[in-house]
């Protein structure tokens, strides 16, 4: 049983951009932010990445997926190790290598079990599996803290979030409302490809593992065609709550295959941005800003691509003294004390299961500590 009242809990994230695993300690009840703590990062070596690389698209038994969950697990151990004595519960979202809500489900690398009795502490994880099998798409799960977020930030009218990863995603939301289960509190889904395809794109040209700052972009020239193509995808008009596999627009690299490194990477930076612009149609009422996390917001090129789309403000979130490299790695820490308590992680507007729902499973060492 958890201690009434804030506690300490650590999360875990390692995203679609495959860099590596973030871990951020966070003092919370499930419902409110108390304090933010310490915070780690442990990148992935160029082995480790193309283990896990070689196993995105797998499920369970495929060839390569146990040798994946073997590094994300290590990789995750080496890193939560250094933190996991200052914390009572430990949130381990693991590794997605395939995400198909309409067909075979999530498939997430890593065993919270293992990491439980390597760390010492118990172990929230497997957060996904639940909302799928109630109807959800099972993502995004960053919006209920997102909702905490804002409310950290002392917002009074409604703002959006944007979390540029691999994938993009957008959370729309409401502070005024007493939570983020009620109804019309949260809107949530994914926006498109957003650093993915501009990653893969410099590692197979040999530029480096990404587009620094979005330097080479900046000296490119965007193909319209590509981007009227590209706004094409079935994924633009469905209404959401929806939910992307980082291949999803595999199409989008080969579209820029025969363009220069400078017009391609300039290019699918446009897609990353017009991809923002067409999932902010779909705001329940307009927002005066849009707060970003993620490695994307580094790009400069980019952040200014969405801007020039949008007609509100675009920031980092440091603007509002929150940290954009951890925000997910805090999400899940918040997510597993609300697991912990029996608190919703899900609902409606979020991943579009039937009613608000509480996913993950904890997984104790054999002798777990009280908390």
């Amino acid at each position: 049983m958890l201690k009434d009242g804030a506690i300490w809990a650590l999360g875990a994230m390692s995203g679609t951009s495959l860099d590596g695993v973030d871990a951020a300690l966070l003092r919370t009840d499930g419902q409110r932010i108390a304090a933010f703590g310490r915070h780690g990062y442990r990148p992935y070596t160029g082995a480790e990445r193309a283990v896990i690389r070689a196993a995105l698209g797998c499920w369970p038994d495929d060839p390569g997926v146990a040798a994946a969950a073997e590094v994300v697990e290590a990789a995750h151990a080496a890193l939560l190790s250094r933190f996991s004595d200052e914390a009572a519960l430990i949130g381990f979202h693991g590794q997605t290598l395939a995400h198909d809500p309409q067909g075979r489900g999530t498939h997430q690398a890593g065993d919270g079990g293992v990491l439980a009795e390597v760390l010492g502490r118990p172990v929230v994880w497997d957060f996904r599996s639940a909302d799928l099998r109630l109807g959800g798409q099972g993502a995004p799960l960053a919006p209920f803290f997102h909702f905490a977020c804002a409310r950290w930030i002392g917002a009074t009218e409604p703002l959006a979030f944007l979390n540029l990863g691999g994938v993009g995603n957008l959370t729309w939301l409401d502070p005024r409302l007493p939570a983020p289960e009620s109804p019309g509190a949260c809107l949530a889904f994914d926006t498109g490809p957003a650093n993915a395809p501009i990653d893969d794109l410099m590692a197979a040209r040999g530029g480096g593992p990404r587009d620094e700052g979005g330097a080479i972009a900046a000296t490119g020239r965007i193909d319209e065609a590509v981007i009227a193509r590209f706004l094409e995808h079935p994924h633009f008009y469905r209404m959401p709550p929806k939910s992307l596999d980082r291949n999803a627009f595999h199409g989008l690299s080969a579209a820029v295959a025969g363009l220069s490194l400078a017009d391609a990477a300039a290019t699918l930076t446009a897609a990353a941005a017009a991809a923002v612009a067409a999932g902010a149609q779909h705001f329940p009422a307009p927002v005066a800003r849009i707060l970003v996390a993620g490695g994307g917001r580094h790009n400069a090129t980019l952040m200014a691509m969405i801007a020039a789309r949008l007609a509100c403000k675009v920031d980092p979130v440091e603007a509002v003294g929150l940290d954009g490299d951890m925000l997910e790695a805090q999400a899940f820490a918040h997510l597993a004390v609300r697991v912990a308590r029996g608190l919703p992680t899900s609902g409606p507007g979020t991943t579009g299961v039937a009613a608000a729902v509480g996913g993950g499973r904890i997984s104790r060492p054999a002798a777990a500590p009280a908390a």
